[in-house]
């Protein structure tokens, strides 16, 4: 099912304005909001939660929170405490994170492939509720289960963005995270390579592709877009969205029709959230329409 979500972007806009943002986002009747956290800005699990608690609707999606930083047990309980909160309405995803960041914290792996092989089945599994023991380069389980794990786990998503993680993410996960700023053929191609992963690892049942998209709506739209993108881009003009919420809804199913679930519409440059937010509502509306 094709769908249209928001971000809120921390590079730009600070927690300060986050309950603002997200009052501003489920008036607007964006369906997904998504928030992430990027060493050293703000927590995703504490800024999901507030979210939440604020809003009736609104889905919250993690992407990502970095797996170094948290044994994946706290992970299991951050994330079925707010699933038990408020079920049916968080989105989580993990990563690795970004290297240099998970060195200065003394997080860094020397294998990060190897962490997310190991850290996302024993999240799956303890949010299923099951009994893991795990002896792994990275993880270390000794026969752990959740008291109050959720009463129907979430999809965990996972991060990816080299061939070998996307691939990974498709073995091990149930949802991938695509970054920004990539082409509809370059999207297409990570996720041939995600259901390729997952068939190599006999998964069934549905796989959840999140793309993170820049966009821009009214005034010199196409000049903002462009400017985040940037000029180390090939053809810049096919790795955002712009215009009128028409415009960019019709440039959104170029997306869905190469593979992806979720285009998520991330903010071209520090403007007017609300604004934002009200164009993104309007996309995700005539998308639902069309589909």
């Amino acid at each position: 099912m094709t769908r249209i979500g928001a971000i809120f972007n921390p590079y730009t806009h600070t927690p300060d304005e986050f309950h603002d943002a997200v009052i501003a986002a489920e008036r607007a009747g964006v369906p997904e909001l998504w928030v992430w956290e990027d060493c050293f800005k703000q927590s995703s699990f504490a800024t999901a939660g507030a979210a939440l608690a604020w809003t009736e609707n609104l889905k919250v999606g993690i992407g990502i929170a970095p797996m170094p930083l948290r044994n994946v047990a706290a992970t299991a309980m951050e994330i079925a405490t707010l699933e038990r909160l408020f079920p049916g309405r968080l989105l989580p995803g993990v990563g690795h994170g970004v290297l240099p960041w998970m060195g200065q914290v003394g997080a860094r792996v020397a294998s990060p492939l190897t962490l997310m092989r190991e850290y996302v089945p024993a999240l799956r599994a303890l949010l299923a509720g099951e009994r893991v023991t795990v002896d792994g380069r990275y993880v270390t389980l000794d026969d752990v289960a959740l008291d109050y794990p959720p009463a129907v786990a979430p999809r965990i998503y996972a991060a990816a963005e080299g061939p070998k993680t996307v691939r990974l993410s498709g073995e091990v996960a149930d949802g991938s995270v695509l970054d920004s700023r990539h082409t509809v053929e370059e999207l297409a191609e990570r996720i041939a390579s995600i259901r390729a992963g997952r068939e190599a690892a006999d998964r069934t049942g549905s796989h959840d592709t999140v793309a993170f998209v820049v966009a821009a709506f009214g005034a010199d739209a196409e000049a903002r877009a462009l400017a985040d993108v940037g000029d180390d881009h090939a053809d810049p003009g096919a790795r955002a969205l712009w215009g009128t919420p028409a415009q960019v809804a019709e440039g959104a199913r170029a997306f869905f029709a190469a593979g992806v679930d979720e285009v998520i519409l991330q903010p071209s440059s520090r403007v007017d959230l609300g604004e934002f937010y009200d164009g993104a509502g309007e996309v995700a509306r005539l998308v639902a329409a069309g589909a």
